[in-house]
């Protein structure tokens, strides 16, 4: 069985705190969605086979929030 997805994250951020190693975090949102949507954006981009007007329904985003997501990350190549 798959574990959750908010499992996964919640393991995952737990794995992160561990290994500070006494540095302080700051700008963990910002971390976190830099590091997640990139990829959650180019999967969704093929499984919509680069619709973005499909792409944007399946996020739930607006397609120009979903382009500016894509320039953002560089991914509107």
């Amino acid at each position: 069985m798959v574990e959750p997805l908010h499992d996964q994250v919640r393991t995952t951020m737990k794995n992160y705190f561990q290994h500070l190693n006494g540095y302080g975090a700051s700008g963990l949102y910002q971390l976190v969605l830099s590091e997640v949507e990139p990829p959650l954006l180019e999967t969704v981009m093929d499984y919509a086979s680069g619709n973005q007007t499909r792409a944007a329904e399946i996020l739930g985003i607006s397609r120009s929030t979903l382009r500016k997501k894509l320039a953002l990350y560089e991914l509107d190549q």
